[in-house]
């Protein structure tokens, strides 16, 4: 068993980091002044430009990718330490590099399940960063964590689809440069519960379409991720050639997205941890208190400790996890998958509250990333379905191991 990264692997991260510390890491506090400036949460600052076009330079783009013709061409184990170094500025990095949800999961799709007519319409202006796109699955009247649930429905008239429902937590709607979203919905409710479903490519501005208002994440816009919103579907109407695959096969291509995306939040969420660390470290530190350093007290490094350790542990069951899905697919580590989804946000959870107990009332101001990256981790634990789902189904596939 081999621990060292590929050659490959071992300049990109150098590439990587460099890019962190000469453009990111100091562009996080002028991206905060320039939404404040703009007066719009959902706003996109002049910075992020620059960002990718600092990134496009140095050949940090659609890393997320394995399939050359369209990305990086990395396995996902290539692609595991570079998906963690953009944790570490996890509003900035992910976008800059065209590695940011919702869009990668939905180039994923195209570029799988598309046709050529939609690749060439949708998935290449995403390539290029040219557009943002949205996922539209999750709904407010249905619990969600159940997709065979959702009630939207996709009716065929003619040449034409017509959808109606609503939907909310539309990861990706609320960007202005959205153009497309994603939309899943059922198209037969008399079929089997798993092929009901169906997936259509909707335009944002096709008419009947309406975003209500924009959702937020513990307060926070979530911009830099595209944003969330509540959108209404009335009598959309859109041709046959939207459909994305054949009718019922929506609930199986949301599960073929959901497994690369679930991997590269838990991917993420490693360098968030480690970005908490490091300011928990350098806080204690610098920080004395009743007559001596933080770094002193006994239960400080008690968190230090553990929080290496849940680190390290979580980071080995996430490269296991990418190497069992570059060697055996996506349903043979599914286990892995769903074993990372639970561990990963929780580890990183834990992490950064102690992080945050640690730099005391600055911990849960503007003036650290540490409450952004808080509620980021903790809203991991319901995106992509939420623990206790996951629990479950691992449970019953470890169950039948011995029934």
């Amino acid at each position: 068993m081999e621990f060292a990264y590929d050659d490959r692997t071992v300049e990109l991260r150098q590439r990587l980091e460099a890019f962190l510390t000469e453009c990111v890491y100091p562009a996080e506090p002028v991206h905060h002044e320039q939404v404040l400036a703009a007066g719009d949460p959902w706003a996109r600052p002049p910075v992020m430009a620059e960002l990718k076009a600092q990134a496009r330079e140095r050949g940090l783009w659609n890393l997320f990718l394995p399939d050359a013709r369209y990305g990086a061409g990395l396995t996902n184990l290539q692609y595991a330490p570079l998906a963690e170094l953009t944790g570490h500025s996890p509003h900035l990095a992910p976008e800059a590099l065209n590695c940011a949800a919702p869009d990668t999961g939905n180039m994923e799709l195209l570029a799988e399940f598309g046709s050529e007519e939609q690749r060439k319409q949708w998935l290449m202006p995403l390539l290029a960063g040219e557009i943002r796109s949205a996922f539209c699955m999750t709904e407010p009247e249905v619990a969600s964590s159940d997709a065979t649930n959702i009630g939207t429905r996709i009716t065929r008239d003619g040449d034409h689809y017509v959808i109606n429902g609503r939907k909310w937590w539309s990861s990706g709607a609320m960007d202005p440069r959205c153009e497309i979203f994603i939309v899943m919905g059922k198209t037969d409710p008399d079929a089997d519960r798993h092929r009901q479903q169906s997936m259509i490519l909707v335009p944002r501005d096709t008419p009947g379409v309406t975003v209500r208002r924009g959702m937020r994440v513990f307060g926070y816009s979530d911009a830099p991720h595209g944003g969330h919103a509540e959108i209404d579907f009335s009598d959309v109407r859109v041709p046959v050639e939207n459909l994305v695959g054949e009718e019922g096969t929506g609930f199986a291509i949301a599960q073929a997205r959901l497994g690369p995306g679930r991997i590269h939040h838990c991917m993420r969420l490693i360098g968030m941890a480690e970005r908490a660390l490091e300011l928990l470290c350098r806080r204690v530190l610098d920080r004395v208190a009743f007559g001596r350093p933080l770094a002193e007290q006994g239960v400080v490094r008690e968190w230090i400790a553990e929080s290496r350790v849940r680190i390290e542990q979580a980071r080995l069951l996430v490269l296991k996890t990418a190497w069992l899905m570059d060697t055996v697919g996506n349903k043979g580590a599914h286990t892995e998958i769903q074993a990372i989804k639970i561990a990963t946000p929780l580890m990183a959870e834990w992490v950064i509250d102690k992080a945050i107990q640690a730099h005391g009332g600055a911990g849960v101001s503007q003036d650290t990333p540490l409450a952004e990256l808080w509620a980021a981790a903790r809203t991991l634990r319901l995106a992509d379905g939420p623990d206790e789902v996951h629990r479950a189904s691992l449970a019953r596939r470890e169950l039948r191991r011995y029934s």
